[in-house]
């Protein structure tokens, strides 16, 4: 049986909620929860999320989510299900996009609009778990030996959700509540005394399945066994200690790591199509996995 509600961190419960023009006061709401108050944003428009590179044999980057703010700033908006080796690499990557888009042929002075990453992660980094660091919110910027900020137009927002342990009873901030209800709207049967607001009403009833159609309900269903299928899959694997590599050139003990993953993927139902996208790899590295060495 379904539950009522969507799950955010399927990628159909994302992108129907945060990822259409009729939700986007929703985006708006969360996003600046996150942002400094000289880059609160009024209004949004979606941008494209597919960039091809420099050349046609360069890697393509696929965001989820892309947008500009009616001031210029640009917005890059990622959710991460599972860990991932050069995860922060890859961030960093997408990131040089929306900087390169920005300049003008002819006579330009370099002056660049702010760019934010923001990273919704299902997981929490490896560092944080050995030092006990149990922040949510994880800004990154770039600082000098001096720990002084060197520039504040390249922002990177990592957003360790599985920290986030408050009840209801607990949520004090507007922030507060967009986390618990990333974490718990799917659990939930009716509206919390404590999500009454505005913004949450209307997430609520953006997140109602009975209001799907069939279509948008098959979709909704098959993004959720997909979410399940690697949750399942990645635990176990982390249970059994391996590392899951995501590059091309990885090593020999990672690869074999990597073919037993990519093998009980497909086991459980996941097509290549699918494994290649969880783990960010092209579909014929996926099937080269597959085949036996």
């Amino acid at each position: 049986m379904l539950d009522k509600y969507v799950n955010p961190f399927t990628d159909f419960g994302f992108k129907r909620l945060f990822g259409e023009e009729p939700h986007k006061e929703l985006l708006i709401s969360f996003l600046n929860t996150l942002l400094p108050e000289k880059h609160q944003i009024q209004d949004l428009q979606y941008t494209k999320n597919e960039y091809q590179g420099f050349s046609s044999i360069d890697r393509k980057a696929i965001f989820d989510l892309s947008c500009i703010s009616s001031t210029g700033e640009r917005f890059i908006v990622e959710l991460q299900k599972a860990k991932q080796n050069f995860f922060k690499d890859r961030s960093l990557y997408y990131a040089t996009f929306p900087i390169q888009e920005q300049a003008i042929k002819g006579e330009w002075d370099f002056k660049l609009a702010a760019v934010y990453t923001v990273g919704i992660l299902d997981f929490v980094f490896d560092e944080d778990i050995q030092a006990h660091d149990k922040a949510v919110v994880h800004t990154v910027q770039l600082k000098n030996q001096h720990n002084h900020l060197f520039y504040d137009k390249l922002t990177f927002i990592y957003l360790t959700l599985p920290n986030f342990t408050k009840n209801l009873a607990e949520l004090t901030t507007l922030q507060d509540k967009w986390f618990y209800a990333f974490r718990h709207l799917h659990e939930l049967d009716d509206i919390p005394q404590e999500l009454q607001e505005a913004i949450f009403l209307k997430l609520f009833d953006a997140a109602q399945i009975a209001c799907f159609t069939p279509i948008e309900r098959q979709a909704y269903e098959d993004s959720l066994k997909y979410y399940r299928d690697l949750k399942n899959v990645t635990d176990t694997a982390r249970d059994e200690g391996i590392v899951i590599g995501v590059e091309q050139g990885i090593a020999i003990g990672e690869e074999k790591a990597l073919r037993l993953m990519v093998a009980t993927m497909q086991s459980n139902g996941m097509t290549t199509a699918i494994i290649a996208k969880a783990l960010s790899l092209d579909e014929t590295v996926v099937m080269r996995l597959l085949t036996p060495s």
